[in-house]
């Protein structure tokens, strides 16, 4: 993990800030009890796709950073891009799975109907305003099923962070195609991350009625870029 100094581009909203990393526009998780205003130079650091404020430097927000120049006034029409990693991945049955963090699908041996929930917290309301031009996130399926390419079927869910019973579900749509052991990036509908910035969604979600076919990807505790999402926006 590197350290770095960055400048927040607006005050903390919820648990996170924006923020300019190496003069790159990012999401920043900042602690409930660290303020942060604009302008002001914070020390953070980078665990997995995620940044992490640590403190705040200086008396004051200084003209500019010793590292980096001042922010440049945003134009009408600038566009960027954000990552946010996912804050929790589980997997419902009848509750919710304790064992491991991984995202499952479908039933193994009739073992019951498995929904596997990716939660992204309040970090992309940062982007509160901005248009959602495109995203896709990152997944790697782990053994489980049959070892051929499987087509998952992917909702988008209401909650950002788990619920205490049963997730709630959206719209559906065909999800990743992945043989075992396979990874790569997904297009997710700009729609359904717009609902994310918007705040009326929070997540994604894997079901499927029919139990099959079954399915396990990794989640944040098996591999680090897992579910990491990728948000191309415009203001």
């Amino acid at each position: 993990m590197s350290t770095l100094l960055a400048t927040a581009t607006a005050a903390k909203s919820g648990s996170t800030v924006a923020a300019l990393v190496n003069g790159a526009s990012v999401s920043v998780q900042v602690a409930r009890d660290l303020s942060v205003a604009s302008g002001d130079v914070i020390v953070v650091t980078r665990v997995g796709s995620q940044w992490f404020a640590l403190g705040r430097a200086y008396a004051s927000a200084p003209v500019a950073p010793l590292n980096q120049a001042a922010p440049a006034p945003q134009p009408t029409g600038v566009t960027g891009t954000n990552v946010f990693g996912p804050v929790e991945t589980r997997t419902y049955e009848s509750s919710w799975r304790t064992d491991n963090t991984h995202v499952y699908q479908g039933s193994y041996g009739g073992s019951g109907n498995r929904t596997g929930c990716v939660f992204y917290g309040a970090a992309p309301r940062s982007l509160a305003g901005a248009v959602v031009l495109s995203a896709a996130f990152q997944v790697r399926r782990r053994a489980g099923g049959a070892f051929g390419a499987q087509t998952a079927t992917m909702f988008l869910m209401t909650q950002a962070t788990k619920p205490a019973g049963a997730p709630t579900l959206g719209p559906s749509t065909a999800g990743p195609t992945l043989a075992v052991n396979a990874q790569g990036g997904y297009i997710v509908p700009t729609s359904w991350v717009q609902a994310m910035v918007d705040g009326t969604a929070g997540g994604i979600a894997f079901f499927t009625s029919s139990s099959s076919p079954y399915m396990v990807f990794d989640g944040i505790g098996d591999w680090g870029p897992a579910f990491a999402l990728t948000v191309n926006w415009q203001r």
